[in-house]
């Protein structure tokens, strides 16, 4: 061939279909699944790279389920992701069996109403819609593995509430029942100063036989305050493993200003066994409901209050900020400062609810670098 002869494209490029067999090497083979979970029944969608449907299952629930769905899922090729609806609640079990086999587990939110208008409802649907969530970017959450000490806090704290709760409902039914006693046993039992007094009179009175409406109404207040002295001393107990657990899983959080078992136990709640799951103080703060959230318009530049986030755990960052502007010398003058300034009470406090949210992100993080640098 001449030196002028002209050179053809394809040997320039190499091999004919060199590009298209690269192309079907690449990740492309990866799968993404999504799950709809239910209480007795989970139903898995898995999508290819390009979004186009490879096959549907639905397992009950148990653990012979869950290999099912990972056999199902690796038959199609290596999975990239599981999308999973309700990871707190139907799917915990699967999240952690999923994680423990070592696939990739992301949280999916419901979808919008609007798009159920549109597409319609049912459990294929449902599932479809988590895989295409994670196969969009959408669904970017890690959940909570639920397998550490923060779980037993959570185990503890709901039996807990629960019990404060009953023992606040006993007291009201108590004194509900004593105002519509008899007109004697409401005079003797007016008398009565202090409360667990009052409760312990009553847990030790003797109805005798029910031939009376002060009989009745004797007894009913006798099995209503041994009920609520029942669950004073429960409550009592889950306090004391309370503060073990919360003292043992965060020193440093449980030793900050105005940080109490009940608000760093909220906090460990909200993070989960894994707080690398929250990768920044913002994003702390926005699960908190404590980052303002941007209202401009035009030539008008604000900010409002979030409503959004854990409310309780927003409640616990209040309490804490409560504390601080009343003992803390710092927050005090910080509080002086800001009124000066023409801010109100209720802005100052935004104000210090997101400071406390960067203090204790840091806090959070702490055992966690601790244990990262040991390994």
């Amino acid at each position: 061939m001449s030196r002028h002869s002209p050179v053809r494209p394809r040997d320039r490029r190499g091999p004919p279909n060199q590009g298209r067999l690269a192309l079907q090497t690449t990740p492309a083979a990866e799968i993404v699944v999504g799950i709809d979970t239910h209480k007795h029944t989970h139903t898995a969608v898995a999508l290819d790279a390009l979004g186009a449907r490879l096959g549907a299952m639905t397992v009950p629930v148990s653990r012979d389920g869950y290999r099912r769905i990972e056999t199902w899922a690796r038959a199609f090729g290596p999975v990239r992701a599981f999308g999973i609806e309700g990871t707190g609640s139907y799917g915990a079990g699967l999240s952690r069996a999923l994680r423990e086999a070592g696939h990739r587990v992301l949280e999916v939110n419901r979808p919008d109403r609007s798009a159920r208008r549109r597409h319609g409802k049912d459990d294929t649907l449902d599932a479809e819609a988590a895989a295409r969530a994670v196969l969009g970017g959408q669904a970017t959450a890690e959940p909570k593995s639920g397998t550490g000490s923060v779980e037993m806090i959570r185990h503890l704290k709901v039996a807990r509430d629960a019990a404060v709760k009953a023992k606040t409902q006993a007291m009201l039914t108590l004194k509900a029942i004593i105002v519509s006693a008899p007109a004697e046993l409401r005079e003797q039992l007016e008398g009565i100063r202090g409360k667990l007094t009052l409760v312990r009179h009553l847990a030790a009175l003797r109805p005798g036989p029910m031939v009376s409406t002060a009989a009745s109404a004797k007894a009913a207040l006798k099995a209503i305050a041994r009920r609520w002295l029942v669950l004073r001393e429960e409550i009592e107990g889950h306090d004391r493993e309370l503060d073990r657990l919360v003292s043992t899983t965060a020193p440093d959080l449980t030793a900050a200003r105005g940080v109490a078992t009940a608000t760093a136990a909220e906090m460990l709640l909200l993070v989960g066994d894994n707080p690398e799951r929250v990768r920044s103080e913002g994003a702390l703060a926005k699960l908190c409901g404590a980052c303002p959230i941007p209202a401009s318009s035009g030539r008008t530049s604000r900010h409002r209050l979030n409503r959004g986030g854990n409310r309780q755990a927003n409640a616990a960052l209040h309490r804490v900020v409560v504390t601080r502007m009343r003992l803390h010398q710092p927050t005090i003058d910080y509080v002086g400062r800001r009124t000066r300034e023409g801010k109100t009470k209720a802005e100052i406090m935004r104000c210090l609810k997101r400071y406390v949210a960067r203090e204790i992100f840091g806090l959070l993080r702490k055992p966690n670098q601790a244990a990262s640098k040991a390994s």
